[in-house]
């Protein structure tokens, strides 16, 4: 049996529809996907690179 990602959605997606939702993976990485579908896989990456993104998001916009 394969467990179900624990999703949490984004602290800047208010309202809108322009959303994305982040969850842990095994093996150290990163899944992130749309709002329509959280099931549906767009990215995986690892947790340091998804660190350093949102460090540079942060830093400059």
């Amino acid at each position: 049996m394969t467990a179900h990602p624990a999703w949490q959605k984004s602290s800047y997606c208010g309202d809108g529809d322009a959303c994305v939702y982040v969850s842990a993976a095994p093996g150290h990485l990163v899944r992130v996907a749309d709002l329509s579908d959280p099931a549906h896989l767009v990215l995986a990456t690892t947790q340091a690179a998804w660190a350093d993104f949102l460090r540079a998001v942060k830093e400059h916009g």
